[in-house]
């Protein structure tokens, strides 16, 4: 199995990201903190390609934004 450097490296900054952002959800009782980190967490063991795992993090990130402006 060969795995390309670029999808490691990607998987591995936006995990811990998300992983942050978990904790910080965990800690403070804040759910969109909480899913945002466990999406960010799990993406990149089911999404193939340092583009889509990006691609995807982003959205989730952009979606985080969207309901911390909504005041979720």
């Amino acid at each position: 199995m060969d795995i390309p450097i670029a999808v490691l490296v990607t998987g591995f900054l936006f995990s811990t990201v998300g992983f942050s952002l978990f904790l910080y959800g965990k800690k403070q009782a804040r759910p969109p903190q909480l899913v945002a980190g466990s999406l960010m967490m799990l993406l990149p063991f089911v999404v193939p390609g340092a583009l889509w795992i990006t691609a995807t993090e982003l959205s989730s990130l952009g979606a985080l934004w969207l309901a911390l402006r909504a005041d979720w």
